[in-house]
């Protein structure tokens, strides 16, 4: 279902259908070291809380440099784009408007310091997270560890020379 209305040009007087549509964001799922540990972010506006580090991907960027670009400015990391998690598109997981979120997992080393919309970095093993999380980031990182467990039960088999059937 398409959701558009009419403006009309105050120079000639003709009428422009202008489409409402979602707009597209990323976030990024930080992997810190070699400790199982995550890193979110207190964001500095509304709405406020704890958040994966993501944000709104510019016109004419690709959502791969979107991501790398918003880690960076709210993390002050250099991150390493590692695989897509999946798309987040529920017209209702973020308030303010829809959105349609890409969702990466990264590695990056080193220390992170909050910037641009990060108001603080939080460092956390993501099952020890005791805070409530912004948008639907509960149901990412919920996701995220459902992969992460399947990857390692894939890895464990392989090194005990288990074939996968």
């Amino acid at each position: 279902m398409s959701t558009y209305k009419y403006i009309t040009c105050p120079k000639c007087g003709t009428k422009i259908r202008v489409y409402k549509n979602p707009v597209p964001t990323v976030d990024v799922i930080i992997e810190l070291g070699n400790k199982g540990e995550i890193v979110l972010i207190k964001r500095r506006n509304p709405p406020l809380g704890l958040a994966i580090p993501g944000g709104f991907v510019d016109y004419g960027e690709r959502v791969e440099d979107a991501a790398v670009r918003e880690a960076r400015e709210e993390t002050g990391l250099d991150v390493r784009l590692k695989y897509l998690l999946g798309v987040y598109s529920d017209p209702k997981r973020d308030s303010r408007l829809h959105t349609i979120s890409t969702v990466f997992v990264a590695s990056a080393q080193g220390r992170p310091r909050a910037g641009d919309d990060a108001k603080e970095v939080v460092v956390v093993r993501p099952d020890a997270i005791n805070e409530p999380l912004c948008f639907d980031h509960e149901r990412i990182i919920s996701d995220y560890l459902e992969v992460s467990c399947r990857k390692q039960q894939d890895l464990s088999g392989c090194i005990q020379g288990q074939s996968r059937k």
